[in-house]
C-alpha cells in the first residue's frame, strides 16, 4: 500500500498528539488506533510497535517514525483481513493456521491452540486485528533470536537458561 501523501500525515499525526509534544506515546498511540470492534487496541501491541519504530529510544513516536508506524499498520490491516476469510472482524484457529503457515512457519495443531490461548484476550477463541499483530511480531522476534542461535542452521539451538530468559523478556 503506497503512503499517503505528507498532508494528511501531518493532520493524523496532530490529531493524535494530544499533548502537542511533538511526539505521540503509548498512551495517544493507544487511543488513535482501532480494532475495528470498539475494543482499545492491547497496550503490548502498542508497546511492541513503538519499540519497533521508536530509534531514539524515546519511548515516543516522530513524526518521522509516525509515517513508517501508519505504512506498518495500514500493510497489516491488508494482511489480517485477506486471512479474515469470513470477514467477521478476527482471526478463527483454521484462519491463525492458514495466516502462520503463509508466513512460512510449520507448527502442529497443538501449537495453533497455544497461540490462539495466549492472543485470545476476548477468550472467544478468535484473535482481533492487534492481538494478531502481537502474535505476528512475536513469531518473527522469538524466530530471529532463535536463528541466531541455530549456528548449524538445523533447526537446533543451545541456549543457556539466561539467554533463553532474556529472548523470553524481549516479547513479554
Amino acid at each position: 500500500m503506497a503512503m499517503p501523501d505528507r498532508n494528511y500525515l501531518v493532520s493524523v499525526f496532530q490529531k493524535v498528539d494530544k499533548d502537542r509534544s511533538g511526539a505521540i506515546d503509548a498512551r495517544e498511540l493507544q487511543s488513535a488506533l482501532s480494532n475495528g470492534n470498539w475494543t482499545p487496541f492491547n497496550p503490548e501491541t502498542v508497546r511492541l510497535m513503538i519499540g519497533m519504530f521508536d530509534k531514539k529510544g524515546t519511548g515516543t513516536i516522530t513524526f518521522e517514525e509516525f509515517g513508517s508506524l501508519w505504512k506498518y499498520v495500514t500493510d497489516w490491516q491488508q494482511c489480517f483481513r485477506s486471512f479474515d476469510q469470513d470477514n467477521s472482524g478476527s482471526i478463527s484457529k483454521p484462519e491463525l493456521k492458514t495466516a502462520v503457515t503463509a508466513f512460512g512457519y510449520r507448527f502442529s495443531d497443538q501449537f495453533y491452540d497455544v497461540l490462539l490461548k495466549r492472543f485470545d484476550r476476548s477468550n472467544k477463541g478468535v484473535i482481533f486485528f492487534d492481538d494478531f499483530i502481537q502474535c505476528s511480531v512475536v513469531l518473527h522476534i522469538l524466530t530471529q533470536e532463535f536463528q541466531q542461535h541455530d549456528t548449524n542452521n538445523d533447526g537446533n539451538a543451545t541456549f543457556s537458561y539466561e539467554q533463553f530468559m532474556m529472548v523470553i523478556t524481549k516479547v513479554i
